[in-house]
């Protein structure tokens, strides 16, 4: 039902005196200005730590600086763009072509003998294959790749010298460990945005080809069977993203998982008859006794799978076999046995692709189990390449060891355990095998999840890429920032604003000296090393009194106040606040509170505090969302590893006053604190 005139005109009424209340109830704080309320600024660290490096003093200023192409090989022209891309990203401004004379960026090969020369004069002159010698002084940038794709690399690392005003001085010779190098990346309804942002990501950070899971793309024969998946990637959006990525230089290796892990070609009831284990309910894996599954199903697929994304080499997965369904589950299957029934399931899938030009890959894990690798690799076609999975942070050195000893050519792969990519790219470098593979499991159809969800598992495409790329180099610090800048590049600038003074409003000390402060536990685990006063927390500056800890359902935390206003009487473009739980959540994304937003003009907003997704508990430091920024990170006295993240908050409308912030607390197990507020903008 509308309401009437009258009603309408009540309750704006009503709403105006609710507001004024409310900001009568509005505590009065300091804001100071300064010019960098937020202030992105470059890395120091090269990632991947290149093999020889050396960064004199100085910078090469950018003014009237240009590019100089030497050569015609395509990686030159992806090169080209990159650096383009970064310097309209970074600067805001374009990359002209180089000057007749003056400073320049000058990339090629050694092919030309000018080039070669100055390389090997400047002593950093490097033959082995994707290598490339970089310097940058006075005279100008310099990128001399060994081959083309060396170049294509060097400027990879030329892109991270980048700052506002110059480029940084550095004397860099560097090359891979590994030859193989490669991400996993997923394709579904939502593969776009995703992979548009992480194939450049990934070219960045030096791989040299993205593993493809596949087995959702909608085939022809999956549409024709009634098994294609609604939410999976169309064929048109998997060539589009096989093509990106070659276009940065990446090799693209379809995995299209068989005879386990083979649900997708039961989705909706359908092929039911071609189930190993008539009682599953959740088909796993597919009987390799009834050609009907290879003639109806299997081979067609794998047809288009090579036809659509034109692979030198296919993964046809084959692991955890028996990790859900029996297998062998059927009579026929028993009485063949299971080491027969993956033996010539391997071998008819090899050969289906040896006869379009396609090698084949597969997981260590079936056929090369303990209980069988005696026998069964023996039996194998020697060209099968073996991807050895090892999740832990031990090596796997013996086990890479005995699969090339079998005449295997082999790759490790490593997932997202601190010290696991960096374990198995030294193992694999001491088992001389020919590459690493750096894997991704947040499930299907969950592409945007690399971000917001299971960010946790983009963080290692970091660390691992760095590893692979050089083993001997330190590990990444602070991979999370890391990972965050180059997902989502954003400029060098400083925005103005002011920092918030919240003394007034402060309910709990940072410190606990007395266990009358933070969390009630003691100074062994207070977040007393978040110092008070104003400083520079990840690209943020707060002015930082204590906490605004707010109303939970612990003993700890039930006589605290449940909501706390802030008088801000500001413009902003955006709001930052530095805050955290006292305690974790129950439930990912559970709301735990919220941020009320009034408004000068009488409107209001409301911003939800998800529990994980965009506030988490200081103890909490586990990245599983890039929508709070990092902001501070430490210790507590006992050793504990702490963090605080910022929640930047973009203001939807900038030129209203902000006439007050109401942070609300739900009072659950994880009670909203805040720390610091800074406001971005300079609008007074």
């Amino acid at each position: 039902m509308n309401p009437t005139p009258l009603q309408a005109a009540l309750a704006a009424v009503l709403a105006s005196a609710a507001l004024v209340a409310g900001a009568a109830g509005a505590t009065p704080v300091t804001l100071t200005p300064t010019g960098q309320a937020r202030a992105q600024e470059p890395r120091v660290a090269l990632i991947p730590t290149p093999r020889r490096a050396t960064f004199p003093s100085g910078s090469l200023p950018l003014t009237g600086l240009g590019l100089r192409i030497v050569g015609r090989a395509p990686e030159l022209t992806w090169a080209a763009r990159d650096l383009k891309a970064e310097w309209t990203t970074r600067l805001g401004a374009p990359l002209a072509d180089a000057a007749p004379s003056g400073p320049a960026i000058t990339v090629g090969t050694v092919a030309d003998p000018a080039l070669a020369a100055k390389a090997k004069t400047a002593g950093l002159a490097t033959t082995v294959a994707e290598g490339y010698a970089l310097w940058v002084d006075a005279s100008g940038a310099w990128v001399v790749g060994a081959d083309a794709r060396g170049a294509y690399e060097g400027i990879q690392t030329l892109r991270q010298l980048l700052t506002p005003t110059g480029l940084r001085y550095a004397q860099i010779s560097d090359f891979p460990a590994l030859k193989d190098r490669i991400a996993m990346i997923y394709l579904d309804q939502f593969s776009q945005p995703v992979n548009d942002r992480l194939i450049p990501m990934l070219a960045q950070l030096k791989y040299s080809g993205v593993l493809i899971m596949s087995d959702y793309v909608q085939w022809d024969t999956a549409k024709a069977g009634g098994y294609a998946h609604p939410r999976g990637a169309t064929k048109a959006e998997a060539r589009r993203v096989a093509d990106l990525a070659r276009s940065y230089g990446l090799e693209v290796i379809p995995l299209v998982e068989t005879l386990s892990h083979a649900g997708w070609m039961f989705y909706g009831g359908k092929n039911l008859d071609l189930r190993q284990d008539e009682g599953s309910q959740s088909p796993w894996a597919y009987d390799t006794l009834n050609p009907a599954t290879y003639d109806r199903v299997v081979l067609p697929v794998l047809k288009e799978a090579v036809e659509l994304f034109r692979p030198q080499r296919l993964h046809i997965g084959h692991d955890e076999l028996r990790s859900r369904d029996r297998f062998p589950a059927r009579d026929n299957g028993k009485a063949v046995g299971l080491e027969t029934l993956v033996v010539n399931d391997v071998v008819k899938l090899h050969d289906a692709l040896k006869a379009q030009g396609v090698s084949t890959m597969l997981w260590h894990d079936t056929a090369f189990a303990d209980a069988v690798v005696g026998t069964l690799p023996a039996r194998l076609p020697k060209d099968i390449q073996v991807a050895y999975w090892n999740y832990t942070a031990g090596t796997g050195v013996d086990m890479l060891g005995k699969i090339k000893g079998l005449g295997f050519p082999v790759l490790g792969a490593s997932w997202l355990d601190a010290g696991n990519p960096e374990g198995m790219a030294k193992a694999s470098v001491a088992a001389g095998v020919q590459g690493m593979i750096q894997t991704r499991w947040n499930g299907y159809f969950g592409n945007p999840s690399i971000w917001d969800g299971q960010a946790d598992q983009g963080v290692p495409y970091v660390r691992a890429g760095s590893a692979f790329w050089n083993p001997d180099g330190p590990t990444v610090a602070d991979p999370v920032s890391a990972y965050r800048d180059l997902y989502q590049p954003l400029p060098y600038r400083a925005a103005p604003g002011a920092t918030v003074n919240l003394a007034p409003l402060v309910t709990r000390s940072l410190t606990d000296a007395d266990n009358k402060g933070w969390i009630l536990k003691g100074p062994d685990i207070d977040l007393s090393a978040l110092k008070l006063g104003v400083a520079r927390l990840g690209a943020y500056t707060f002015d930082v009194q204590g906490a605004v800890m707010l109303r939970g359902s612990r003993p700890a935390a039930k006589d605290l106040p449940d909501r706390a206003t802030i008088d801000l009487n500001r413009r902003a473009d955006a709001l930052a606040f530095l805050h955290t739980t006292g305690w974790p959540g129950a439930l990912a994304r559970e709301v735990i509170g919220h941020y009320e937003i009034a408004y000068a003009d009488g409107t209001t907003l409301s911003v939800p505090l998800e529990y994980g997704r965009n506030i988490r508990a200081w103890t909490d430091t586990v990245t599983s969302s890039m929508v709070p920024a990092p902001g501070f990170t430490g210790q507590t006295r006992d050793g504990l590893a702490v963090n605080v993240p910022v929640l930047e908050w973009p203001n939807p409308k900038p030129d209203s006053v902000i006439r007050s912030v109401t942070l609300v607390s739900d009072g659950k197990n994880a009670n909203p604190t805040l720390i610091g507020l800074t406001v971005i903008g300079d609008r007074p």
